[in-house]
């Protein structure tokens, strides 16, 4: 039987299992036979024609099925299918090196020096080097801190968020003290007193089509940062568009990837996933959680992929995908293809400008407030039908492990993944209000009970947070 390894974010459809043994000549087989056998997972893989979601990659051992027989590609029984949904030699353009290092520098780079692959050469180009970080959170802050320590002269930062509670568990270039700070100022103060010869460039903006080519155009390699799919493919078009190296990085809970896009002909991110997922399906990690340490380790790939690539040694991630998995301490290797037929990087491109990639990952605009869609309800009001003692149910669809941090009383814990199984439980003739998080779990929940002949539903508008500020300062926000 070949073995099928079941990625983080799909677990919770497979009764959390990592890896599954199922008999299957070829991979169509193998994959029917886990969808069979886990039914809940099958909308999660294929669209409503029965084809494999473009966000969604299946490899047989190291190899893609799109460039072997897809669907029909043979599997024998010591294969390993993996599922790898979207959850990130030379130098890389860097300018003439200047003419010295200080007597400082020096003495601060002296053991690069002394290493025959870097020395006063590799030095001198690291300082010449002009790189830019998108975002200055979890893997921008252990980018930021050690670009800054290897001396890469100019660090552009590109982030307009401020310092949050929440941040320090894995941000670990901002303390207890910054918080209410700019994360621009608090990163940029961390990365000067590490090395005081930087030149920092603070960019307080949202990166958007509008502003990402110019923004981009001076540096020499982009590295991704970012936590959401509109931003990430952004900044993939932006640094095809601009011939600028895009080093990628993710992370959910305890797995990460890392590789190179965008440089010497080698795959871009719309290679590997040409669409984006619909929204709400991956849950970031302000919904699905990381493990502090992730980001560090994730972060340091990319550090060190920036390095090499300033100073044109050793064999970079380019047409290979790194997959860390923290729990088992295992790395994996897929190879990555540049896919011809490409929109922006392949050999007849149709996209030649940025798009709005908000529109295209399906994500709504925000506004500074957002509309009260109908259907929603204010925290406020569950409140009051709460002491009024209305006849409705409210119900959270958070995780187990969450509910424990907090809840509201009155609530049915029933979480979002066991919802298709426990509609039993639940009267389509009741008032049924959802909770979450912050409300994107929540209006999913609505949307299924929806399609399965519930008509009495409303979702509460900022989940239990929103309950925490307007409702009970008592309970914690995570």
């Amino acid at each position: 039987m070949a073995k099928i390894l079941i990625p983080t974010p799909l677990r919770q459809f497979v009764e959390q299992k990592d890896s599954v043994e199922l008999s299957g000549a070829t991979v169509g087989e193998a994959l029917g036979a886990l969808t069979s056998q886990y039914s809940d997972l099958r909308r999660h893989l294929y669209n409503d024609a029965g084809k494999l979601r473009s966000f969604v990659n299946v490899y047989v051992n190291d190899e893609d099925i799109r460039y072997l027989e897809k669907d029909a590609t043979p599997v024998k029984d010591s294969d390993t299918i993996s599922i790898v949904p979207s959850i990130a030699g030379g130098t890389a353009g860097v300018a003439e090196p200047p003419v010295l290092l200080s007597k400082e520098e020096i003495l601060r780079y002296s053991r690069h020096l002394i290493m025959p692959e870097v020395g006063m050469e590799g030095q001198l180009k690291l300082k010449s080097a002009k790189v830019c970080l998108i975002g200055t959170g979890g893997l921008g802050a252990p980018l930021g801190l050690y670009l800054a320590a290897a001396g890469v002269g100019r660090i552009g930062l590109v982030d307009f968020d401020v310092v949050d509670y929440s941040n320090l568990q894995r941000q670990v270039i901002h303390g207890t003290k910054d918080v209410g700070r700019k994360k621009l100022d608090s990163a940029a103060e961390s990365m000067l007193d590490i090395n005081p010869f930087l030149q920092i460039d603070r960019h307080e903006v949202a990166l958007t089509s509008e502003n990402a080519l110019d923004i981009l155009k001076d540096y020499d390699i982009v590295v991704d940062g970012t936590d959401n799919f509109p931003t990430r493919y952004l900044v993939n078009d932006a640094c095809v568009l601009l011939g600028k190296p895009n080093v990628y990085g993710s992370i959910f809970r305890f797995e990460g990837q890392a590789t190179v896009f965008a440089y010497e002909d080698g795959p871009c991110y719309r290679c590997l996933y040409p669409e984006p997922p619909p929204p709400g399906l991956v849950p970031s990690c302000a919904e699905g959680g990381v493990l502090g340490i992730l980001p560090g380790t994730i972060g340091l790939i990319q550090a060190t992929e920036t390095v090499k690539l300033i100073l044109g040694i050793g064999k970079p991630l380019v047409g290979r995908l790194l997959l860390y998995d923290a729990l088992d301490m295992k790395f994996r290797e897929l190879k990555l293809r540049r896919n011809p037929e490409c929109p922006i990087c392949g050999d007849h491109p149709t996209i030649r400008e940025l798009i709005d990639y908000q529109q295209f990952c399906g994500v709504p605009h925000q506004t500074a407030e957002p509309a009260f869609v109908e259907g929603d309800i204010d925290p406020v009001e569950v409140k009051a039908k709460i002491d009024r003692h209305d006849s409705f149910v409210l119900i959270d669809v958070r995780e187990p492990h969450e509910y424990q941090i907090c809840r509201i009383p009155y609530a049915k814990l029933i979480p979002l993944g066991e919802l298709p199984k426990r509609l039993q439980e639940l009267n389509p003739a009741d008032e049924i209000v959802a909770h979450c998080k912050s409300g994107a779990r929540s209006a999913k929940a609505i949307e299924f009970l929806k399609q399965s002949g519930f008509r009495k539903l409303r979702n509460m508008k900022g989940g239990i947070l929103a309950w925490s500020d307007k409702v009970d300062p008592s309970v914690p926000k995570y």
